[in-house]
Formats: C-alpha cells, sequence, structure tokens
C-alpha cells in the first residue's frame, strides 16, 4: 500500500474522537438489565443500601460514557443522566407487562425466570426500553448503539425511536424489524419474521412517518410484511402469516394469505 494511503487513514484518525466500544456501551446497559433483573445476574446486592449504591455507580457510568462519546456536546451529561434515571421506576413497570405478555402469549413458557433469562424476545425489548428512554431525552447515537446490539445477539431489529406500547410480546423473534416511525399500540403479539416497513427509501423521506401503525391487541404472525406510513392495522385484527400489506385495515378484521397447496399421493401414480 503507498504512503498517500496510509497517510489518508492517519488524517482520517485525526478528525475523529475516541470512543468506548460498542460492547463497552452495551455492557452498561446489561449491568442495568441485571440489576433490575437479578435473575439474569450472577451476584446480587446484599442490602438496600448496596441497590442505590448500584444505580448511583452506573448513573455515573453513564455520565462518563456520555462524555466519552460526547455524544451530546451542548448538553448537561451530569442532569441528562439524571433524568434517565429518573425514568427507570416506570420503565421497569412496562418492562414487567412484558414480561407478562411473553409468558401469557407463548403456552412453551414454563416461567418468568424462564423468559427473563432465556428469551430472545425479552432481550431485544429490554434494550430497546432502555435505547427509548435515551432517545427521548434527545441523547444521539447511544441508543442506536444499544438496538443494534441487541439486533445482533437476537436477530431482532427495533429502531430505538419507535414507540411500542405495554404488554408487547415477541415469540421466536429472529428477523423482525420495526422501523423508526412505526408505532404500536399495548397489548401486541409479533412472530418471527416480521417487518414494519417503509413503502420506499429516500433520504428526503427522513421525518416523514414511513412505517405503520399497529393498534392495541393485534396479533401478527410469522413472516408478515406490513409498509407504509399510512399504513394502520385496526385494534383486536389478526394478520396471518406470509401477508403482504400496504394499506390499512379496520379494526377486528382477519388478514391472510391465500395460497394453493396440492399434496399428491405417490401410490396413486404407481
Amino acid at each position: 500500500m503507498s504512503k498517500k494511503f496510509y497517510q489518508h487513514i492517519f488524517e482520517k484518525q485525526q478528525g475523529i474522537e475516541a470512543v468506548p466500544p460498542n460492547e463497552i456501551i452495551a455492557s452498561w446497559a446489561l449491568r442495568l438489565i441485571h440489576l433490575l433483573y437479578p435473575e439474569k445476574a450472577e451476584y446480587f446486592p446484599d442490602s438496600v443500601t448496596e441497590v442505590e449504591k448500584a444505580f448511583m455507580f452506573l448513573e455515573k457510568e453513564l455520565v462518563r460514557i456520555f462524555n466519552a462519546t460526547k455524544a451530546c456536546a451542548q448538553c448537561d451529561n451530569a442532569e441528562k443522566a439524571k433524568q434517565l434515571f429518573s425514568t427507570i421506576p416506570e420503565m421497569y413497570r412496562v418492562l414487567n407487562t412484558d414480561v407478562d405478555a411473553i409468558y401469557e402469549g407463548d403456552p412453551a413458557s414454563r416461567s418468568k425466570f424462564e423468559i427473563i433469562r432465556a428469551y430472545p424476545g425479552f432481550y431485544a425489548i429490554s434494550f430497546y426500553r432502555i435505547a427509548h428512554a435515551l432517545f427521548d431525552i434527545d441523547i444521539p447515537l447511544l441508543p442506536r448503539i444499544l438496538t443494534e446490539y441487541a439486533h445482533s445477539k437476537t436477530g431482532i431489529d427495533i429502531h430505538p425511536a419507535a414507540e411500542i406500547g405495554e404488554h408487547f410480546c415477541i415469540d421466536h423473534g429472529t428477523g423482525i424489524v420495526i422501523g423508526e416511525t412505526s408505532v404500536i399500540g399495548n397489548h401486541v403479539k409479533i412472530y418471527q419474521g416480521v417487518t414494519l416497513g417503509a413503502l420506499s427509501v429516500d433520504k428526503t423521506m427522513s421525518y416523514i412517518k414511513r412505517h405503520p401503525t399497529v393498534e392495541d391487541h393485534v396479533i401478527i404472525y410469522s413472516g408478515a410484511t406490513i409498509l407504509g406510513g399510512d399504513s394502520v392495522i385496526g385494534h383486536h385484527s389478526i394478520i396471518g402469516g406470509n401477508v403482504w400489506l400496504t394499506k390499512s385495515v379496520p379494526p377486528y378484521s382477519t388478514v391472510y394469505h391465500k395460497s394453493e397447496i396440492e399434496v399428491v399421493d405417490q401410490k396413486t401414480k404407481i
């Protein structure tokens, strides 16, 4: 390689601030999840005072991450971290409704401990809830790092800006895509391979609602694709597997993909 190439790489490095690796940022979120859900943790605080200290340490750690990443150069990072931690009790309440939804919605689940410890759907949702809380207080970059880390671990891609209500159930989950401007109500259940996407992708559409709205008590089965910012799935609807939708459906709808499968008895050919 030429000296000119090395010079280009060096100059590029000089223009970028050193930031912690994504794994370090994700480990902060994991430690928060482990503190909220000791079912996932190896070690536990041994008193209420120690629990309080653990939260205080994580808050200070978040300030250090804010400072190191310079994600919000004009922000009072200590105040932003305090603002985030003030939302944690409500976040925890909502996450508990997600655990309930997965437990009630999956006949194969044996306990809530199992869901918290082992289910990729809960893993992705918990990262999303933290990332969305950061997004809500106008912290750039970090929310996307967190949801993409969860995406890499689970195959579930939830944009941190998406708005998702309570009692959210992801079953199996691999291949789910929930786009930036998606709006999902309460008591919604989504299976693997579902896409809530945009009809078209263009940079000029950055500030336009491009992704669907899913109202309360909707079930979307595997492989369904729902596209477009004007597409609204009415409450209490069921969207069947492999359905392709680019328009709204009214409440209490059942939408299914009709295909023909022919089974041939090989014995009749003999």
